[in-house]
């Protein structure tokens, strides 16, 4: 019979530990080098939503998503989302310090409430690679993996892969599956107005409906209407090369 000392037993979970963090970093490098050209099948996130329901008994529940290219996507869509998340997407490198740096300030003054800076890159790393929620774990690795996007991937790409895998409601992923569900038609034909409200659901999408808007997502719809005209409508989508 083999007999384990303490220091041998730490010894090998070390290396367990060791070779499987390495495993997962190799797949991430290599789903960021593959991701750059394929697309995607499903992100951490719909993964997670479908697990969750699944534990809960909801076996109804089907998180989806209909991949289109960027060539499919309305330039509406695609400038309605920088509007709304990220104005300086086309200029940045995957970071926005000043609005970090405001964010951390609003969030001393008003720890009760929690303002996020995240970027569309951000944003696309987290919910391609990681589980939802808040932790410095999961903001360190968010990091590394946007820097990787960042470097591997075209501004263009990272639009079309957020706006495929971004969540629109209850089970609804991507531009296209919630363009049918809400409006009938191809996300290649959404109108301003439509893409606004797309848009001013997503700080949370279970809170907020495309389909019974509150009156604050009728007043952000408005918002971001105002910061697509002020951005310089489809010409600023198409000078940045982004549709």
């Amino acid at each position: 019979m083999i007999k384990f000392s303490g220091k041998s037993w730490l010894t090998s979970l070390g290396f367990w530990v060791k070779r499987g963090l390495i495993t997962v970093l190799g797949v991430w490098l290599a789903s960021i080098i593959l991701l750059a050209f394929l697309p995607v099948p499903f992100s951490a996130v719909m993964v997670e939503r479908q697990i969750s329901a699944w534990l809960e008994g909801d076996f109804s529940y089907v998180a989806h998503s209909n991949w289109v290219s960027m060539d499919n996507i309305s330039s509406n869509m695609v400038l309605a989302v920088m509007a709304a998340e990220d104005q300086k997407f086309p200029a940045h490198w995957g970071f926005d310090i000043a609005a970090i740096e405001k964010a951390i300030s609003h969030n001393e003054k008003r720890p009760a409430r929690i303002r996020g800076a995240s970027t569309i890159s951000q944003q696309t790393a987290k919910n391609l690679f990681l589980w939802d929620g808040r932790s410095w774990l999961r903001k360190g690795l968010e990091v590394g993996l946007t820097a990787g996007i960042e470097l591997a991937w075209t501004k263009r790409r990272i639009l079309t892969v957020y706006l495929n895998i971004v969540e629109f409601g209850d089970g609804i992923f991507g531009v296209e599956e919630a363009s049918q569900r809400f409006f009938n038609k191809s996300a290649n034909r959404l109108t301003a107005s439509e893409a606004a409200l797309l848009a001013a659901v997503l700080p949370n999408p279970h809170r907020f409906k495309v389909n019974a808007p509150s009156g604050y997502v009728i007043r952000r719809q408005q918002w971001i209407l105002r910061q697509m005209r002020q951005l310089g409508g489809e010409g600023f989508v198409k000078a940045n090369g982004l549709n």
